[in-house]
């Protein structure tokens, strides 16, 4: 099936490794431009160059006030064209309500969500019919996750922010996603694992209660992803479509 992506020009935030990473792969793989962002400049370089010539990486911090702009405006000087963004950002830090600190939830806030609405909002000035802006967030926006209380919190109102900015952009032809993931096979997802003190044991019983029983595959998330940005996608707005092999329960 072709996607429609050749050409096509976004930038992906958080995009060194996991989720970000592995749907940037999928994007260039169907012959879209993308501009890879990360906190490490090195790293962010390093991930850009494993995807080949349509890629380059770019060092930014998502609650910086300026990096939104920075990566528009980046994204046209060095591909000509900005089509869409997909906005990754790392898990806030784990915890419950009892022992998460001000200090924790102020940075997550920054980072996670005004960082996050700083991206869309700048996006959205920016992009023309046709343009899409997307939200990595979390299994969390329908259903608390034990130990992720500032997740918890945050993603379900970055997922209204995003239900809401998609009506007021749908009359300009652009839409708004947000893919909701749960037990996908990354370098978070086995910290989280461990925090538990026997990652195996918490693996097998989170597979568990998976009705495909297994752990997603990066690149399985990485390919919703890329149709989701795409013009096959054209018809697809403000949705929240889970990806994790039928975990949540409801509908």
């Amino acid at each position: 099936m072709d996607l429609g992506l050749k050409d096509r020009v976004y930038v992906v935030t958080g995009a060194t490794r996991g989720l970000g990473y592995a749907s940037a792969r999928e994007l260039a793989a169907d012959g879209a431009k993308v501009l890879l962002t990360g906190r490490d400049e090195k790293r962010a370089a390093d991930a850009a160059a494993s995807l080949g010539p349509n890629a380059a990486g770019v060092a930014a911090d998502n609650s910086d006030p300026a990096a939104a702009g920075r990566l528009v405006a980046t994204a046209r000087e060095r591909f000509g064209r900005f089509d869409g963004i997909l906005i990754s950002v790392g898990g806030p830090a784990p915890g419950t309500a009892a022992d998460n600190t001000d200090e924790q939830w102020s940075a997550a806030f920054e980072s996670v969500f005004l960082g996050a609405v700083r991206l869309a909002r700048t996006a959205a000035a920016e992009l023309g019919e046709g343009g899409v802006i997307g939200f990595v967030l979390s299994g969390s926006v329908h259903e608390p996750i034990p130990g992720l209380t500032i997740s918890n919190g945050l993603r379900p109102g970055l997922a209204g922010f995003a239900k809401s900015l998609s009506v007021e952009l749908g009359p300009r032809g652009i839409r708004v996603v947000g893919l909701l993931p749960a037990r996908i096979d990354t370098d978070r997802v086995r910290e989280l694992d461990a925090l538990s003190g026997d990652a195996a044991t918490a693996r097998a019983g989170n597979e568990s209660r998976i009705p495909l029983r297994r752990y997603g595959d990066p690149e399985e998330f990485g390919r919703t992803a890329a149709f989701l940005l795409s013009p096959a996608a054209s018809y697809l707005t403000g949705v929240m479509l889970p990806v994790d092999g039928g975990f949540r329960h409801g509908f």
